[in-house]
């Protein structure tokens, strides 16, 4: 018998305030039309004052636990993929962890931008693999509204707050594709590409920054490097892009998304998509698209799911799982 990592649960939460398109048009010279036509998105959310990242994570944790039917004292480890703490330190993980009122197993934060979750869930399925952990929290929440600068349009229009969460479980299963759970992961990162998408502020240089981003450069190497990652991890599953029931994206730019799709031979209606309601959310976009499909009805069990992913390091990478 072999060890998956399956999931048990999923759930989402996102900040009641609803930005549209049009209430940008007073920040920044932009439209709803330039808005959609670039990039798909039609609304985000944002957080409201005083609500942290770990607020949203903790909301999201609560759902996936209740979705697995697991209370707390029934979780081994906590990881969290953000890169928007409340603070430097300690971890969103620890907050989540105390907000929970979880005394036993550990937690801790990934940062790995946009490719977060991605890494979190690989991540999580070694430690459930090796026996580390039988359950795992693995959640993906931001804030990225407090990295925008509001004079630049071409990217604060982009980015949403939101989270979105897993649970992992240790099942036993026969070693074939067709188990449930994680079957496959696939991780790379380049960082001689880091000035293609970065914050120019943190700790070390006193300032919080804001989020500088070129563009045409990000969506050329997405669509190239989405599609490598994704086979490369179906390759290492037994399995080719004929098998695949739905791909869950990072949910950045349905241009990017459409790209991806197309160099994978498969139609966009096997494809989950929640950019146009929840625009960019970084780590929590993929966790947020599994939960929305899921509740959607698109999402069932037994289904090959493609997750990938890219973000600034770069860093991108892909897992196949099934539901």
């Amino acid at each position: 018998m072999t060890i998956r990592a399956v999931v048990a649960g999923v759930g989402h939460y996102l900040p009641a305030r609803v930005v549209e398109n049009a209430d940008l048009e007073s920040l920044v010279e932009t439209s709803d039309e330039w808005i959609r036509s670039r990039s798909g998105i039609e609304r985000r959310h944002f957080a409201a004052e005083g609500e942290m990242t770990s607020h949203l994570a903790s909301h999201a944790a609560r759902a996936a636990l209740a979705d697995a039917g697991l209370v707390p004292d029934d979780i081994d480890a906590i990881i969290v993929a953000t890169s928007t703490p409340d603070l430097t330190f300690p971890s969103v993980a620890t907050m989540v962890q105390a907000e929970l009122q979880m005394t036993r197993g550990f937690a801790f934060d990934i940062q790995a931008v946009c490719a977060g979750f991605v890494y979190a869930l690989t991540t999580a399925n070694g430690m459930i693999l090796s026996g580390q952990a039988k359950r795992i929290l693995v959640i993906g929440a931001e804030t990225f509204s407090r990295l925008m600068d509001w004079t630049d349009r071409t990217t604060c229009v982009l980015f949403g707050d939101g989270a979105g969460a897993l649970v992992l479980e240790a099942q036993t299963g026969t070693g074939a594709p067709s188990d449930r759970g994680i079957l496959a992961g696939d991780l790379h990162s380049d960082g001689r590409f880091r000035d293609l998408l970065y914050v120019d502020g943190g700790t070390s240089t006193g300032t919080t920054g804001h989020l500088r981003m070129a563009g045409k450069e990000v969506f050329r190497h997405a669509v190239e490097k989405l599609a490598e990652t994704a086979h490369a991890s179906l390759e290492k599953a037994g399995l080719t892009s004929a098998d695949v029931d739905w791909i869950v994206p990072h949910q950045a730019n349905i241009r990017i998304i459409e790209g991806t799709a197309k160099k994978m031979q498969l139609p966009m209606e096997n494809v989950v998509v929640t950019v146009q309601d929840h625009g960019n959310t970084s780590a929590a976009s993929i966790p947020l698209a599994l939960s929305v499909g899921r509740a959607r009805g698109q999402i069932k069990q037994g289904d090959l799911i493609v997750t990938e992913a890219i973000g600034g390091g770069l860093a991108w990478g892909s897992v196949v799982l099934r539901w």
